[in-house]
């Protein structure tokens, strides 16, 4: 009983009918050879049955086989009954023994779910993310529950921890970001997420080990396997991680981000910028630097560009800062959203409000850069104690001129204030695309509230 339970919604003729399967064409195929076959069988027991001469126990065989001995109308139903009930029991057993194998080890989702899923995340809007740090993967989180067509495109500005010592060590980019997008993506089992993310400790292993995680390792090996081919690569750790989408780094060659600040001091790199406040000017070296052709092609291909969320400095305008990319994103027809962060980061962006994170962000790039601000409109509530930062003030416009256009929604995560929720964002997010339907739409500055 309990495995005739756990069968049965795999067997549910109703939900391999359902819109978007795309199968019910190919039964109708199946359905149609089947029926010329029984046609055909049906016209040569005919032709046997007028013409042959058959006698003895061949035929009360035919006799029998036929249903003679029944009236017409009831020979057609049992048949056509029997003949429904082996089609659906056949088709159905035959699907689950070719698809069973690639159902993912342990799952406890209906096959018929798993491949309804994936053939509707595959129709999906093509959606470019860009960023890095803990915004982007909160995006990417809330956004692969609806589309399979994702690229984020993540920064490698990054120089401290086990990204930095890699980046020293080996010469290559900053893996950090993109070990979490890649996990944040990954339709792999969370064991494997638990896993890219596992550090060794300083104090166990051999300095050598000692705070590296397990993705930035893998992530470091793949690029020498592929000859120090970081793109490939990473390209190469997406395909083996079984990723939803794509995570592509912005650049393959290593970036370091330099700041002045208000007072003229500047500061240089990634981890000492993040803890430093009054930024006027952030800049990136070595120039000119190469883009990623991947993220290129992607951003000019979207129907949904996203900057953010993320930090403002040492996230968001690394990547932007790349030439290519910028051009890029100015020239896309895609629909293009800046998402503001809900609450102030302590450093790059203390007593920032709403104005002033979109004046940094169009004053480093251009004017024309975005076409909607997406803002969180819950403000109450949201600074629990201890709490470093402070919600985002919704002071609009911005002294910079911009066409860009105000949303609110409420996009934060109560649970946790600093954050957006994933589920939140990504929805208001692909309301944003149905509303001005995937193209670019410039109006008056204004406000809209989703």
């Amino acid at each position: 009983m309990r495995l005739r339970s756990r069968l049965r919604p795999n067997l549910s003729l109703a939900a391999w009918l359902r819109p978007g399967m795309g199968i019910k064409r190919w039964l109708l195929v199946v359905f149609v050879g089947e029926l010329g076959l029984a046609l055909a069988l049906a016209l040569a027991l005919r032709q046997v049955y007028r013409e042959v001469e058959v006698d003895g126990p061949l035929q009360a065989v035919l006799y029998l086989v036929t249903l003679q001995f029944l009236p017409y109308v009831a020979r057609g139903t049992i048949l056509a009954a029997a003949g429904a009930a082996l089609f659906v029991l056949g088709s159905l057993r035959v699907v689950r023994v070719l698809m069973d194998p690639f159902r993912p080890s342990g799952a406890a989702t209906p096959l018929v779910e798993v491949i309804y899923q994936k053939r509707f995340l595959a129709r999906g809007p093509r959606v470019v993310a860009i960023g890095g740090g803990t915004g982007l993967s909160t995006l990417l989180r809330g956004l692969k529950e609806h589309t399979s067509n994702l690229t984020a495109v993540v920064t490698v500005a990054d120089d401290g921890g086990s990204s930095g010592k890699l980046r020293e060590q080996l010469g290559v980019p900053a893996v950090g970001d993109i070990r979490n997008c890649i996990v944040a993506l990954a339709d792999a089992e969370p064991l494997m997420g638990r896993l890219l993310q596992y550090r060794f400790p300083a104090d166990e292993v051999p300095e050598s080990l000692g705070g590296h995680a397990i993705g930035n390792l893998l992530i470091a090996a793949m690029t020498a396997v592929e000859g120090g081919d970081f793109e490939e690569g990473v390209r190469q750790v997406n395909r083996v991680l079984a990723v939803r989408g794509q995570v592509v780094p912005v650049s393959p060659t290593p970036i370091t981000l330099h700041a002045r600040r208000r007072d003229g001091v500047e500061v240089h790199g990634q981890s000492l910028i993040a803890r430093t406040s009054g930024i006027e000017r952030v800049w990136i070296t070595p120039m000119p630097v190469r883009p990623s052709e991947d993220a290129v092609r992607a951003i000019a291909e979207a129907d949904l560009i996203v900057l953010g969320p993320g930090s403002l400095y040492t996230s968001i305008l690394p990547s932007l800062l790349v030439p290519e990319i910028r051009e890029a994103v100015v020239a896309a027809p895609a629909l293009r959203v800046y998402v503001c962060n809900v609450a102030t980061q302590q450093g790059e962006t203390s007593g920032y409000d709403l104005a002033d994170h979109v004046e940094a962000l169009l004053g480093h790039t251009s004017p024309g850069l975005v076409d909607l601000v997406l803002a969180n409109s819950r403000l109450r509530d949201l600074a629990p104690d201890p709490w470093h930062g402070a919600p985002v003030q919704l002071r609009w416009p911005p002294v910079t001129g911009s066409a860009a256009r105000l949303v609110l929604d409420e996009v934060v995560d109560p649970a946790n204030p600093h954050h957006h929720d994933p589920a939140r964002l990504a929805g208001a997010l692909l309301r944003l695309v149905e509303r001005e339907g995937g193209a670019r739409r410039r109006g008056a500055a204004g406000v809209r509230t989703a």
